[in-house]
């Protein structure tokens, strides 16, 4: 098992990556990250790859229909 670090959220849900994880992603000022959801309720972090940052990209005339002032009264608390 490898070393385990802890970062806390803002309350914009924002944290900063340790510089472990960071060194250890060979990550750099302006790179993306991809999550990825386990069942078991895990998630694996990891550097965007160019193919994440590309699907993220093709999703985003997907998602136009769910930006009404509705569904943002709506889906506020989530």
């Amino acid at each position: 098992m490898g070393t385990r670090v802890v970062s806390k959220l803002t309350s914009k849900y924002q944290t900063t990556i340790p510089a472990s994880v960071r060194h250890t992603l060979a990550l750099s000022k302006g790179d993306s990250i991809a999550f990825e959801t386990h069942d078991d309720g895990t998630v694996t972090v990891r550097k965007a790859l160019p193919l994440d940052l590309e699907f993220s990209r093709a999703l985003v005339p997907l998602l136009s229909e769910w930006a009404s002032a509705e569904d943002e009264e709506t889906y506020r608390g989530l």
